[in-house]
């Protein structure tokens, strides 16, 4: 079992993220994402470009696993071009390169032009690229005429030793049937009443696919800070985030978003959805019922706005320690 860290783009600018990393680093965490976002979650925010980031943590850094958490190349990326991204990353740095692959929000196609479609739309075209993405990394000269993409012998001419893995978000089993089928692992929320759902139609389609399942990678949000109130208020731009109309529907302006999640979600509400508080306890103890949903990676995604090198650090000492020791005692 690997612990990851998700470094928000949204909520800190690149200069600052950077610095995240190393400390996650130092702080024993395998690997580091960061969200690939044109827009935040809400106003005012931050929306640093996620390739160009992960170059710069590649070069701060000397063994933490890099990638995205994740890219959706429905429109604002041509699936080539993500291929082209991931395996530069994996030729800068051996052994390190991932790519998280997701159908997306409109909170970023819809500025790029794109009407934003169905839910069903959203994964077709999730699936169509990921087609071409596979293809690619595995060295092949691509032609493809599709529905939603068209390639004239696409090849990527630079490719490190290793063929990255590809990891597939997916919230419903139809998603989740195209991570089985095209990916090397589901990526979901570590939601209790969600995630054992999309986890069986996961394992369910491998078998039918005759492929083994892979990684199965459960997120948590986390905000620690010195006393409570500071955790909550640290993490509250994150309600923005929360109403899943947000993850389906046309919801593109940021502020109206935000308004939105706070009308929605009481700050209790808000509490037992992300790790919200100053005792490592409760953060060890809540990590631990997420290896138990049946992870194999779990992300934690670092929203601690009051003092997010402070978390960290407190994940180095007191967090990650039990985490792990867990996992030892239960084999």
């Amino acid at each position: 079992m690997k612990i990851w860290t998700q470094l928000p783009t949204e909520q800190f600018p690149p200069s600052e993220l950077v610095s995240h990393a190393r400390a996650a680093e130092e702080a024993g965490f395998d690997a580091v994402n960061v969200s690939d976002h044109l827009q935040p979650w809400w106003e005012p925010g931050e929306s640093g470009q996620a390739w160009t980031l992960l170059g710069a943590i590649g070069q701060a850094t000397s063994r933490i696993g890099l990638g995205t958490g994740v890219t959706a190349p429905v429109f604002r990326y041509n699936p080539v071009v993500v291929a082209q991204f991931v395996a530069t990353i994996e030729e800068l740095f051996p052994g390190r390169g991932y790519l998280g692959i997701g159908s997306g929000e409109s909170l970023n196609e819809s500025p790029a032009g794109m009407d934003w479609p169905s839910v069903g739309e959203q994964i077709e075209r999730m699936d169509e690229a990921l087609e071409i993405i596979g293809r690619l990394l595995d060295g092949e000269t691509v032609d493809h005429d599709g529905k939603h993409f068209r390639t004239k012998a696409a090849r990527l001419h630079t490719l490190g030793a290793r063929r990255p893995p590809v990891y597939v978000s997916a919230f419903g089993e139809q998603a989740a049937g195209v991570a089985a089928r095209r990916g090397d692992g589901l990526w979901t929320l570590a939601d209790p009443d969600q995630a054992p759902g999309v986890i069986a139609a996961y394992r369910e389609a491998c078998e039918d696919a005759d492929r083994e399942p892979g990684e199965i990678i459960l997120q948590a949000g986390m905000s620690w800070a010195e006393d409570d109130d500071a955790a909550l208020e640290g993490a509250r731009r994150w309600k923005g985030a929360q109403p899943q109309e947000f993850f389906r529907d046309d919801w593109h302006d940021p502020a109206a978003m935000y308004e939105r999640g706070e009308e929605q979600l009481s700050d209790e509400e808000f509490r037992s959805a992300f790790i919200i508080g100053s005792d490592p306890e409760e953060h060890a103890a809540r990590l631990i019922e997420v290896v138990e949903m049946g992870a194999t990676v779990v992300c934690v995604q670092n929203a601690s706005g009051a003092d997010p090198l402070g978390a960290l650090k407190v994940y180095r000492e007191e967090v990650l320690p039990k985490v792990r020791a867990v996992e030892y005692a239960g084999g």
